[in-house]
């Protein structure tokens, strides 16, 4: 193996333990978000829109779909099918977003400071938005450098490293999902 080759796997493996560790903190932050939404609400749940909870649900899953077969495509060399992959992935993204924040926010049936309710909702929302949000923008930096040659199938830690936050987050949204919308009786 050359120097080359060993320095890149060494950087590799440094970046994908780091890349772990910084979601096992971020994991807590989640946690604790729906430790309130069970300790604050318990049997009950904000009275939302569930047609709107599932359809964006759906986008999100169907993203996570589309930013593995990116990642397979880049993977084996295909940079067409990769492109397109993980723009499709931005734009489900961006529905997600559109529908949680331009959306259910709008028709909620109570604000942010309107007691428990109000402030579970907005907080594991907003939080989970926000990382869909800086999940967008590192697909589009992703989807730019993929657009500019800069990864092979030998070496695409960008787009590895943004699928596996993309599916982190996607996880997370479907404990949240049961947490707002399935969990105990509207209130």
């Amino acid at each position: 193996m050359s120097a080359i080759a060993e320095s890149y796997a060494v950087k590799l493996g440094r970046n994908r333990l780091g890349l772990w560790l910084f979601l096992f903190s971020d994991l807590f932050v989640f946690v604790g978000l729906f430790v309130a939404r069970v300790v604050l609400l318990g049997g009950q749940r904000p009275d939302l829109d569930q047609t709107l909870g599932i359809i964006v649900t759906v986008m999100l899953l169907f993203s996570s779909f589309f930013m593995n077969r990116a990642e397979i495509e880049m993977a084996h060399g295909n940079r067409p099918a990769f492109l397109r992959n993980i723009f499709i992935t931005m734009v489900l993204g961006l529905i997600f977003l559109v529908g949680v924040v331009g959306v259910e926010w709008q028709v909620a049936h109570f604000g942010p400071g309107d007691g428990a309710q109000g402030a579970v909702f907005y907080a594991m929302t907003g939080f989970h938005a926000f990382h869909v949000l800086t999940g967008v923008i590192f697909l589009f930096i992703v989807w730019n450098n993929g657009r500019n040659g800069h990864y092979s199938a030998e070496k695409h830690w960008g787009v590895e490293a943004c699928a596996i936050y993309w599916h982190f987050v996607d996880v997370v949204w479907m404990f949240f999902y049961v947490g707002l919308y399935l969990m105990g009786n509207p209130i």
